[in-house]
């Protein structure tokens, strides 16, 4: 009899946490190592936020048992944000505040999918998704586009994966791990054949805010609103308010779908911190300023990041119009020998790049198929320009 369930043990580490760990105990270990693996902005959490989770600390209500579904205040604080940057109207019933955006994932699949359904899960795709879709019991079927599609799937592409156990898609828009944006009509069409097939979309919107070139991130039940019986949106303040510690995430769904998880959740974690609960009230109920700065910061890397990484040959890099990454194919790289080793996968790339230089990105595999390479620039200039450099250097010495 095996001392771990069969369910646990079929999951695998989470690839970027993975990456991202590696990178950070090589630092810690005196190493120059230059990580570009997690999600994560590289601006403290802005002060006005801090000042209200402080001031929060001292009210003893906070520290005290609160409703599993969230504070009252919290749930209507998204419920005025919805309305402010989504123009989506919705009621503090159907918002569940989860911690952060991840439990919101599983908690969406664990509430809507039955042993045997099936999820559409456009890849590349966030490396978490298709191991929550397990856990529920159900399959992730993969619906791949690659960069010449801007990594964007197609409704046909959609519909050739759809069968009669199709249950739910999974939609993301801006996209981790490509930064890829669908148009306002790619979302609209997308909405209307899930629509009219009857399959819940699940919706992260974790990076609405994080656009560049003027790109739009139209929420879907806006575009389609007969869909919003069967939509479950995602999202949170961490990416947004660089409150990734913080673990506020939360739910938008039918009343039916948002009370069946928060039963799940009031018996898997009950109720969020209400110190980060009551900083998140402060982040959605203050003005952006705070996020429009980060973003300008975001844009000029972004640029940066896309012109050295198209400078190394064999390397193909999208421009991406949302998020903080790039999704580079080194396919052109793959099969050749590099300092006496011969990667002929981009697994095996990432590994020789950080053995040699230093540098840590995610290979493909987390997020489908190899060939690619994920890089957050959620970093310094600096650390751009001298981690790109230092591949370069690798991949075209003599």
């Amino acid at each position: 009899m095996s001392r771990v369930s069969a369910r646990i043990a079929a999951i695998a580490e989470s690839a970027t946490l993975a990456v991202d760990a590696k990178a950070k105990a090589l630092k810690a270990a005196g190493r120059p190592v230059i990580g570009f693996g997690a999600g994560e902005p590289d601006f403290p959490t802005p002060d006005y936020i801090v000042e209200a989770a402080a001031a929060a600390t001292k009210v003893v209500a906070n520290h005290r048992y609160t409703p599993a579904a969230g504070l009252p205040e919290m749930r209507e604080a998204v419920v005025a944000k919805t309305k402010r940057d989504s123009n989506y109207v919705i009621t503090a019933d159907q918002v569940l505040v989860t911690n952060g955006g991840k439990q919101a994932v599983y908690q969406a699949f664990a509430t809507i999918i039955d042993p045997g359904d099936e999820v559409l899960l456009p890849s590349p795709y966030w490396t978490t998704y298709p191991e929550c879709v397990q856990l529920a019991g159900g399959r992730a079927v993969e619906v791949f586009a690659d960069e010449t599609q801007n990594y964007l799937v197609t409704v046909e592409q959609l519909e050739a994966a759809r069968t009669p156990k199709t249950k739910a898609l999974l939609f993301c828009s801006p996209s981790n791990p490509t930064g890829s944006v669908y148009s306002v009509e790619q979302v609209k069409a997308i909405g209307e054949w899930a629509l009219k097939n009857n399959i819940w979309v699940i919706s992260d919107e974790i990076y609405e805010h994080l656009l560049y070139d003027g790109a739009t991130a139209p929420s879907l039940p806006v575009l389609v609103p007969g869909l919003a019986d069967t939509c479950i949106i995602i999202n949170g303040v961490a990416k947004t308010y660089a409150m990734t510690g913080w673990r506020v995430g939360w739910m938008i769904g039918p009343k039916d779908a948002i009370k069946a998880a928060t039963n799940l959740q009031s018996h898997l974690s009950s109720n969020v911190s209400n110190v980060s609960q009551r900083a998140a009230i402060a982040a959605l109920t203050g003005d952006l300023s705070a996020v429009h700065k980060m973003g300008v910061a975001f844009d000029r890397r972004r640029k940066l990041i896309v012109g050295l990484l198209n400078e190394i040959p064999g390397f193909v890099c999208p421009t991406p119009t949302g998020a903080f990454y790039v999704y580079p194919s080194v396919k052109g790289v793959l099969g050749k020998t590099i300092r006496g080793k011969t990667p002929k996968t981009s697994a095996e790339l990432a590994t020789l790049i950080l053995e040699e230089v230093e540098v840590a990105a995610v290979p493909g595999e987390a997020f489908g198929p190899s060939g690619y390479l994920r890089f957050s620039y959620a970093t310094s200039d600096e650390d751009i320009v001298e981690g790109i450099g230092r591949i370069k250097k690798l991949l075209t010495e003599g």
